[in-house]
């Protein structure tokens, strides 16, 4: 505990969290899976992590499928001509050439465009308008987010020729959201955008007049062969029980829209700088830390599907996961998810992080979206909860840059990532539920 309070008090007082986001955020920039920016920062992360003195570094190889956003234009033609400020989502077929036109018919929810009737939008454009809510944790990211991902194949049942949606997302900005969407075996493809939100507002309000809105709507994206990414490991070995795995999980990609500061250069920053920390410790911990990069979280969680399968057979000896994905807010609360008999092994945690203003908050704790597949065979994993009221601000615009980080609160975030590492892997206790 004296040097939980030491770490503590080092990443306070340290900047390395901040330079190691400006440094992604400068030498690299947006790192869409399979891009050439993807590329680059493989190769930078590689080279990061070897200079600021890690053990062993090496990367591993994750098969992606290879999408490009290309072009994207919208405007409505009548009643009231006016451009609209649109993104493609990722997975989006293209439109023709030419593009489409076609009237507009809105949802104000998924759920009201999954009850209109077959056929029932033949021809037409479906444009679904749920509006996402400001939390300070995120929750409603999960209940609007399906519009996102499901609305296109909804539509395509229909007849619908495109699909517009509102960004997820909780600014006033004429910033659209991206993100991915998926399409259904065996129903059209059909092209889908986001508009922003104050693009989404005047759409709406010209549906109101009563008058058929026509829009025309030009997407370019494209869809390749298979290219390959690769995740970045690094790891600091235990002293006494290096076989023992503490992990520390962000992912290197981003959207291509904006520099990838808050999602999820942050999290990069704080995991590599929490580990680097703890390396520089007069004594190395008992159990060895393993910071993981994954590849390809934004397109589908690829790398961390690819992580759990290539250590399959170690993942018994991962003692505690967890991963840094939601900016680089403050840390607020600690979630931990245990069997009741591990339950007291978290005590010590919450005890160190107290200073830092977090709580110890119930044991549903998902840890993190790469560590899905670890969590489902057992692996014990923690949330420490950032604060994320203005995270959908940015999350997935052109808007998220390095502008946007407070390197207090990321240093803030960073000493709570470093000290349950510190704790789970020098600790005596051990949080997996067959363990000793």
């Amino acid at each position: 505990m004296a040097t939980a309070a030491l770490l503590r008090a080092t990443a306070l007082d340290s900047r390395l969290s901040f330079q190691i986001v400006e440094s992604v955020t400068t030498e690299v920039g947006p790192r869409l899976a399979g891009s050439p920016g993807d590329v680059r920062a493989v190769a930078w992360a590689e080279a990061k992590l070897k200079s600021l003195g890690f053990d062993t570094v090496w990367t591993e190889p994750v098969p992606i499928p290879a999408w490009e956003r290309g072009e994207g234009t919208a405007e409505i033609l009548t009643p009231f001509p006016q451009p609209l400020t649109i993104t493609a989502l990722g997975n989006s077929v293209a439109t023709p050439p030419m593009g489409i036109e076609a009237e507009v018919v809105a949802f104000p929810t998924l759920e009201a465009l999954a009850a209109a009737p077959a056929d029932s939008l033949k021809g037409r454009i479906a444009y679904v308008g749920q509006r996402m809510w400001r939390t300070q944790d995120g929750s409603a990211y999960g209940a609007v987010v399906p519009m996102r991902s499901g609305a296109a194949a909804e539509a395509a049942k229909r007849g619908a020729v495109a699909t517009l949606i509102r960004s997820v997302g909780t600014d006033t900005h004429r910033f659209p959201h991206t993100g991915m969407m998926r399409y259904e075996a065996g129903l059209p493809q059909i092209p889908v955008a986001a508009l922003s939100n104050p693009d989404a507002d005047l759409l709406e309000r010209q549906l109101r007049h009563g008058k058929p809105v026509t829009v025309r709507l030009r997407l370019s994206p494209t869809t390749g062969p298979e290219r390959q990414s690769r995740t970045v490991i690094a790891e600091i070995r235990g002293r006494e029980r290096p076989e023992e795995i503490v992990l520390l999980g962000a992912h290197l990609d981003s959207w291509d829209l904006g520099t990838g500061a808050i999602d999820d250069g942050a999290g990069i920053g704080i995991v590599t700088a929490a580990a680097t920390l703890i390396r520089d410790l007069p004594q190395r911990p008992r159990r060895t830390i393993r910071v993981v990069l994954f590849a390809a979280e934004e397109i589908g969680l690829v790398g961390g599907r690819a992580y759990a399968m290539a250590h399959r057979a170690e993942l018994p000896n991962h003692v505690l996961a967890t991963e840094a994905d939601f900016g680089g807010g403050r840390v607020w609360r600690l979630e931990t998810r245990l069997p009741e008999a591990r339950r007291p092994e978290a005590k010590p945690f919450a005890t160190a992080l107290l200073p830092l203003g977090i709580a110890l908050d119930g044991n549903e704790a998902h840890g993190g979206p790469d560590l899905g597949p670890m969590r489902a065979v057992g692996v014990p994993v923690l949330t420490l909860a950032q604060d994320g009221s203005d995270y959908f601000d940015v999350h997935h615009t052109a808007d998220d840059t390095l502008d946007k980080i407070d390197p207090a609160a990321l240093a803030q975030a960073t000493a709570a990532y470093a000290i349950i590492a510190w704790l789970a892997a020098e600790g005596e206790g051990d949080l997996r539920s067959g363990a000793e």
